[in-house]
């Protein structure tokens, strides 16, 4: 208990709520409209931004927010007016925010950043700036989700009847990609670039076990996704491991043990 003494540790307490509220509500739009691969790429791409960011002298997280956001909106947009495949387009702008990174990064004056931050994480280096933006953040996707869900809900499971009904899906797609990559940007120091994409599938492909409904589906993925996460933390300084991989090890290791527990009630409980 003497480690709830330091503040680095309670800051880092806080930066799990919100990640578990953002990555819980947008990982469920993730899997439901199933574009795990387009976030997969916009995380990847996001490191474009922060090698822009060290160049220019700025706040790395700052730059690979305008850079997630362009590049979200950058896919769709190709992907829509160009004659490119969807994966194509993506798998482009995911090595092009890399090489833009590595350049970026090498051609800044001086000692060169250590990384390992933000492609592996540490959520135990959150600052009370991080923790302010995460905190607006995820009351902005509270909100809008708040507002907007029955129109989200059509937009997810049946666009054409959207349109037909006159909602703008267009705007709320583009809005909802938008904070698709803000989410992606805030939590990059919870678990970094390279295992961010687990921590908005994982926890809804737990909650998905339990559940098929939309709405239960963001509670229960929030509430995973905090188990998961204070576990991961609390198995960081434990060990002594890196804290990323401890959250993700801990939310498979919560798949792992669900999913058997399902097979075993349906062995047991064949006509359940």
């Amino acid at each position: 208990m003497e480690i709830f003494q330091y503040q680095f540790f309670i800051n880092a307490l806080w930066a799990a709520l919100f990640t578990s509220i953002t990555c819980g509500i947008i990982g469920t739009y993730i899997v439901s409209n199933r574009i795990v691969f387009l976030s997969g790429g916009i995380t990847h791409s996001s490191f474009g931004g922060i090698g822009v960011g060290y160049y220019m002298g700025v706040n790395p997280i700052w730059g690979a927010a305008v850079f997630s956001v362009l590049s979200a909106l950058g896919i769709e947009f190709f992907s829509k007016k160009g004659q490119l495949r969807h994966d194509s387009v993506i798998g482009i702008w995911w090595s092009f925010g890399m090489a833009i990174g590595i350049i970026f990064i090498y051609l800044t004056p001086g000692y060169a950043p250590n990384l390992m931050t933000y492609l592996f994480g540490s959520i135990l280096t959150v600052s009370q700036g991080d923790l302010l933006f995460m905190g607006l953040l995820t009351g902005v996707i509270v909100v809008f989700f708040l507002l907007f869900f029955r129109m989200i809900l059509f937009i997810s499971f049946d666009e054409s009847y959207a349109r037909v009904f006159g909602m703008p899906v267009t705007l709320i797609k583009s809005l909802l990609i938008s904070l698709v990559a803000l989410t992606i940007v805030v939590n990059i120091k919870v678990v970094g670039i390279i295992l961010l994409i687990s921590l908005l599938t994982v926890p809804q492909s737990i909650a998905n076990q339990f559940t098929q409904v939309f709405s239960r589906m963001m509670f229960y993925s929030v509430g995973i996704s905090l188990l998961g996460v204070v576990a991961g933390l609390l198995f960081s300084y434990n060990q002594d491991v890196p804290s990323g991989a401890s959250i993700i090890f801990a939310l498979i290791v919560l798949f792992g043990l669900t999913k058997a527990g399902f097979y075993l009630r349906d062995k047991l409980h064949p006509h359940r």
